[in-house]
């Protein structure tokens, strides 16, 4: 496993990005093209994607839809286009992050390492959880239901992670963004619905009558147990 791919057609920046995490003790490949990056993801297997909007071919937002259709890798966009919809646009194809160009190399890098390590911050000694016909494997970031395979994209992923690692419990809403998002993040506190609407048509037999996520009224998500 390598640590960060970057999919940035400037091969100065991408050089120099590349250079910086290297130094940083990063593992990192730099390719220009979405086409290129696709094809090593389908081969090997990265912590994290640091995607460019403004690609020759395929742009950042359509291989971005392409790649969550095959692994839920975390994913942080870089782009010129800093007008909100281009931001959530983004967040709603799949990404977990974003910044905008020009940017600090060393901020970039800080975000690099605050998005690994909320994806990849788990006890080390517990990679498997089950619960109910659920199985989610933390090192490979894969979830399968009744053993067959379900794909959550990054955030879906995250969520459900942290849900059921406090099954039974109810986590407020703002607890379970922050866990997930982080404090800094762009996104709006109304994404995690959306993204628990996604998870649930994903999981549940019914997703209008949930049996494994609860909304609990007024407080927040519960993982399994009675909905009160």
């Amino acid at each position: 496993m390598k640590d960060i791919l970057i999919i940035e057609d400037n091969q100065e920046l991408g050089g120099l990005i590349r250079d910086f995490l290297v130094k940083e003790g990063f593992t990192v490949m730099h390719v220009e093209t979405a086409e290129e990056g696709i094809e090593l993801l389908k081969n090997e297997v990265y912590k994290l994607l640091l995607l460019d909007v403004c690609l020759p071919g395929k742009n950042g937002f359509e291989a971005l839809e392409e790649i969550r259709k095959i692994m839920s890798l975390p994913v942080l966009m870089m782009s010129a286009q800093t007008d909100d919809q281009s931001k959530i646009l983004g967040m709603e194809i799949g990404a977990d992050d974003y910044i905008d160009k020009p940017f600090s190399i060393p901020v970039l890098s800080s975000k690099i390492k605050a998005l690994i390590r909320r994806s990849y911050s788990v006890e080390q000694d517990k990679t498997v959880i089950q619960s109910h016909n659920i199985t989610v494997d933390i090192s490979s970031r894969t979830v399968t239901k009744n053993g067959n395979p379900v794909l959550l994209r990054g955030k879906e992923f995250d969520i459900l992670v942290y849900l059921m690692k406090n099954e039974g419990r109810v986590v407020d809403k703002e607890t379970l963004f922050n866990a997930v998002w982080g404090q800094d993040c762009y996104s709006e506190l109304s994404s995690l619905n959306v993204h628990i609407r996604w998870i649930r048509e994903k999981l549940e037999d019914n997703p209008n009558e949930p049996t494994l996520i609860h909304t609990i009224w007024k407080a927040g998500y519960k993982f399994g147990g009675d909905k009160e």
